[in-house]
């Protein structure tokens, strides 16, 4: 038995999520389908996080332990040659056989990304969230800021939250602007539900004024959920690294 740790990318337009579900189609399943159908291996991935429907991914870890004596790059090219297009492996390599994809990630790498135009794009229609409003990318890049650090997020976690425990720490947090995409990029130990899109939002509320630019700390200090602003659409959001 050998364990493998993969990363792969995804575009989730397709998906109810990573996680298997009964009778909906998910990453976890798509991938466990066509390891059967390379190896005739009936296993259980291991992944890193879970993601909402509509969410996609850069750079997502999983582990699966094999019995078939097959190396990793068979394991890169068997599984691309036989998965969905919208699901590609990436890399590949032999792992110790205690390593979890989930319990030793020591933190997580988001991006959301916005079409900031006033003119829809074809192309960005499941993989950026549109936004016509002019969005002042220097302002919510120092705003944003006030999200590093160790705080309780509960503010920031959609009410179906199931966590006890809601504090987070976050490492960084950036927004800068490339053309007509606005990029949100924000790392940390670990997120609650739905936690970056709402954080997002509520930038987006600030960026209209419809929140005082230094209202941050107040509303993680609120630990309630109708301070902060709205949660944006899941397909501008991409897990985009994952650390260990």
């Amino acid at each position: 038995m050998t364990n493998f740790k993969v990363t792969m990318s995804f575009k989730g337009t397709n998906y109810h999520g990573f996680q298997r579900q009964p009778d909906l189609t998910t990453v976890q399943g798509a991938v466990e389908d066509a390891i059967f159908k390379l190896l005739g291996e009936k296993v259980t991935i291991n992944g890193c996080s879970r993601t909402d429907a509509g969410v996609h991914a850069n750079r997502f870890v999983f582990n699966v332990a094999l019995e078939t004596d097959i190396s990793p790059r068979g394991v890169i090219f068997g599984l691309n040659g036989v998965l969905p297009p919208d699901i590609s492996i990436l890399e590949c390599e032999v792992v110790p056989p205690d390593f979890h994809a989930r319990f030793d990630c020591k933190g997580k790498e988001y991006v959301y990304i916005i079409h900031n135009s006033e003119i829809k794009s074809p192309f960005y229609a499941d993989t950026a969230y549109r936004s016509w409003f002019p969005i002042d990318a220097d302002k919510l890049n120092k705003t944003c800021k006030d999200f590093i650090g160790t705080h309780d997020f509960k503010s920031f976690c959609a009410t179906a939250c199931d966590k006890e425990i809601t504090v987070r720490t976050v490492f960084d947090f950036s927004v800068t602007r490339e053309g007509n995409l606005v990029k949100f990029t924000v790392s940390g130990d670990g997120f609650l539900y739905n936690m970056v899109r709402i954080m997002v939002g509520t930038l987006l509320f600030i960026n209209d004024d419809k929140l005082p630019s230094n209202s941050i700390p107040h509303i993680i200090s609120s630990l309630d959920r109708t301070k902060a602003g709205k949660t944006v659409p899941p397909q501008g959001l991409y897990l985009n690294r994952v650390f260990y």
